[in-house]
């Protein structure tokens, strides 16, 4: 099952009107910065040479231009007119046209780029939680890799300790959001749509035994999520504490369920 069309729809025309100030707001949130420079480090920890990257929801492209800077070939995919138009300019300026191709196409009908191949799959920051059905995008993936291929997803899980806090102020709306089965309302631009939530264990379970476990960490269960950012701008310390005390802890298996994201990286065999 798709997500329905009007989902879609939604999804789309929100995070096309994020697009004109997505690049700015992401380089204003240190927290943003610091988890997506913890991603990008773990991605290069496992990525093969020459290798040509899928990314799924690539927004402004901020990753995949960091990639086709490394050398390597990426096909960026979004739903997204706005935020593929973003992408593509850069493309334009930088002279990159050789290292990265675009393609509006939404994660649940990728199995529309057959029969191109890839060597690694990469998504970032929760765009997979807009899917009621994270399982039928995994499976959809699978023709599309190449022997040994790796695929790094970034994706909220239901539990985040710092919401669940919320809870001692009385903010239950958002403390316990991430539990609705039914999905949760999220509202980007002031367009409405639905987020569902999926831990580790569902996500490794959906690669099943084709697949291997290359890592599983925390993304934000110390540091506070992106959107409380002002918090460590004001305290820059605070910044510098949380993010040592999240690398102490943010591979346990106890913690790595509980941030605001978890990574997870998986090898085809």
């Amino acid at each position: 099952m798709s997500i329905p069309n009007v989902q879609e729809k939604n999804v789309s025309e929100a995070f096309s009107k994020q697009a004109r100030v997505f690049d700015e707001e992401d380089t204003n949130n240190p927290i943003l910065q610091w988890m997506r420079g913890v991603t990008r480090i773990s991605v290069l920890s496992h990525i093969k040479k020459d290798a040509h990257i899928l990314e799924l929801n690539c927004g402004t492209g901020i990753d995949s231009v960091f990639f086709a800077q490394q050398g390597y070939r990426v096909t960026a995919t979004d739903i997204a007119p706005g935020m593929l138009a973003q992408v593509n300019k850069k493309i334009k300026t930088l002279s990159i046209e050789d290292k990265i191709n675009t393609k509006q196409c939404s994660f649940t009908n990728i199995q529309a780029l057959q029969p191109a191949k890839f060597d690694y799959v990469f998504s970032n920051f929760g765009g997979l939680n807009c899917t009621q059905n994270l399982h039928q995008v995994i499976q959809q993936l699978k023709p599309l890799l190449n022997p040994g291929a790796g695929i790094t997803l970034v994706i909220m899980p239901p539990i985040c300790l710092w919401e669940l806090s919320l809870a001692l102020k009385g903010n239950f709306k958002t403390a316990f959001r991430r539990l609705k089965k039914a999905g949760a309302p999220s509202n980007v631009e002031g367009i409405n749509f639905t987020s569902w939530y999926y831990t580790p264990t569902y996500v490794a379970k959906a690669f099943g035994n084709g697949f291997v476990v290359k890592e599983i960490k925390a993304l934000g269960v110390i540091i506070p999520p992106p959107y409380l950012y002002k918090i460590v701008i004001k305290y820059p310390r605070f910044l510098k504490l949380t993010i040592q005390l999240e690398q102490l802890v943010a591979s346990l298996r106890l913690f790595r369920k509980m941030g605001d994201h978890f990574l997870i990286t998986v090898e085809k065999k």
